[in-house]
């Protein structure tokens, strides 16, 4: 037996190379196409903002976190709450609503509607 050509033959490297790779891309495709097919990439874009609310006399406001959009936004219930006028987008500090008592604040995305707080009394 020849060592020198033990060392120097490399024929069998490249058909295990090939074999990882083919199987490394089947998983990855594999991946990719069950995310579409299970969805799961719609509800990451879909998902409410997340934030604090506070309320005061009555009164709901942003207490912090993402930045809400005033079109995305509405309010239902028993209640008589109004979001604020003439307001685009609220940040931490901001009144969404006055008379929030017995209301349920509603996001409404492109996947859906969304009850991001219910049955908080604002008294």
């Amino acid at each position: 037996m020849d060592l020198k050509k033990l060392f120097t033959e490399d024929r069998g490297v490249s058909p295990v190379i090939g074999v990882i790779l083919m199987v490394a891309i089947t998983v990855i495709l594999a991946a990719v196409i069950g995310a579409f097919v299970l969805g799961l990439g719609d509800q990451a874009a879909d998902s409410a903002p997340q934030a604090s609310y506070n309320c005061d006399n009555g009164n709901l406001t942003h207490g912090g976190g993402e930045t809400l959009q005033n079109a995305t936004l509405s309010i239902s219930g028993d209640g008589d709450g109004k979001l604020m006028p003439n307001k685009s987008n609220y940040t931490a500090g901001d009144t969404i609503a006055t008379n929030f008592s017995d209301n349920s604040l509603i996001y409404e995305g492109s996947g859906g509607t969304t009850s991001i707080l219910t049955d908080r009394n604002c008294n």
